[in-house]
């Protein structure tokens, strides 16, 4: 076991990696950064230093590997290299584990076959997921390299929640079911709402409210996740930036045969073209509320679809609960848009849910309580923090195979 107390935290996408490295005695970051636009001839890096003075390199990447031998580069010119001593393994965010990997999983030759097998359901993830595992295992061959999955939190979903209704052979043969993703901030915003809270995760009913660009809702009981808004794809659920959420699947079939669209133009359609861009032109929320606040129809009509999805579901977990001890709001939009706070808990009264306008609409980087003193459901702003918790998860599987 190594004797080192940090963790590199590496998230690969398609053209960029993101990487922090933490030190897991207090949880602080010595350095953070992006490569972006990796495979073009713009790239850019920007590395930022404990303390928060950035460095910023303008170059073609041409692939993964040039990008992660840059941030190698750049953290052995703070001191904090990969070959530091202090090391003591490479966290990795994998979005799609399946059924097979429901908790943090030591990466070997075998774990990146079954993780290569899984790209069917996840095409746009697993594989840069994978170019990530294999880039860092060649640089540090000797270190432990832990992948820990996006679907891994909610694999305690019950198999009537898990289960779509289609014939259950064709389903188990194509792995069609529900998995869920953003599963490590759903548990990170969880936990701290318990902690925000004084109590012990196992004595809280909570709703999470993962509202980016990309959104999540799940009804986590007593620590465990029982249900979540994306399924077999992060398509699912809630109105989104640029993700149509919930539709009914003959659409799909009624813009195929009716509209003449291919299957690919739909995905494409569904995934980047639909969502809050699709209905107003806008993603970004501040933008549409700007925009609806001075009268702009499509803009009030866009937010207004996001809130009623929001509030549908939960409505929704709520009754899958039974009894619901906190919200809690946490990402970009959750942590900074009062107004979407506001408008999604209008009206829940009767459900014990109320939000203090004044404590709503206090801006800080602070876990905090926005509902009043009387509200039988704390509602709460939880800062997530993904890449600590996958920091943590790595640190304790790397110690308890020690």
């Amino acid at each position: 076991m190594s004797a080192g107390t940090r963790v590199l935290v590496l998230n690969a996408g398609s053209s960029s990696v993101k990487y922090q490295l933490i030190e897991m005695l207090d949880g602080s970051r010595l350095a953070s950064g992006l490569v972006e636009r990796i495979g073009e001839t713009n790239g850019r890096l920007v590395h930022t230093q404990r303390g928060g003075l950035q460095r910023e390199s303008l170059q073609a990447f041409p692939d993964h590997d040039a990008a992660l031998k840059s941030v190698a580069e750049e953290l052995a010119a703070d001191g904090v290299g990969l070959d530091s001593p202090e090391l003591a393994a490479i966290g990795h965010r994998v979005v799609h584990g399946g059924l097979r990997f429901t908790a943090p999983t030591m990466v070997t030759d075998e774990v990146l076959a079954e993780i290569r097998r899984l790209i069917p359901v996840a095409p746009l993830h697993n594989p840069a997921n994978i170019t990530g595992l294999e880039v860092a295992r060649a640089l540090r061959p000797d270190l432990p390299q832990v992948a820990v999955f996006d679907t891994a939190f909610h694999a305690t979903m019950p198999e009537h929640a898990a289960r779509y209704a289609i014939d259950k052979a064709v389903a188990d043969e194509h792995r069609v079911r529900r998995y869920g993703f953003h599963g490590t901030s759903h548990q990170y915003v969880s936990r701290a709402t318990a902690a925000l809270l004084g109590k012990d995760p196992a004595e809280l009913n909570v709703i999470v409210l993962h509202l980016g660009n990309g959104a999540s809702v799940s009804a986590v009981a007593g620590g465990v996740c029982v249900e979540t808004s994306m399924g077999l794809t992060p398509l699912e659920g809630l109105v989104m930036g640029t993700r149509s959420g919930d539709v009914d699947p003959g659409v799909v079939f009624h813009l195929h045969r009716v509209g003449g669209l291919t299957i690919d133009q739909i995905d494409d359609l569904l995934n980047r073209r639909s969502g809050l861009l699709g209905l107003c032109g806008d993603n970004d929320m501040r933008e549409i509320m700007r925009r609806s606040d001075e009268g702009d129809a499509d803009a009030r009509l866009a937010f207004d679809t996001y809130i009623h999805r929001l509030r549908k579901y939960i409505g929704g977990y709520y009754a899958v609960l039974g009894r619901v001890d906190a919200i809690a709001f946490t990402a970009g939009v959750g942590e900074n848009a009062a107004p979407v706070r506001a408008a999604a808990t209008a009206g829940l009264e009767q459900l014990g849910i109320s939000v203090d306008a004044e404590l709503n609409s206090v801006r800080s980087g602070e876990a905090r309580v926005i509902s009043p003193e009387y509200s039988r459901v704390t509602v709460a702003v939880v800062p997530t923090d993904e890449e600590l918790e996958i920091a943590q998860q790595t640190f304790a599987l790397v110690h308890a195979a020690g």
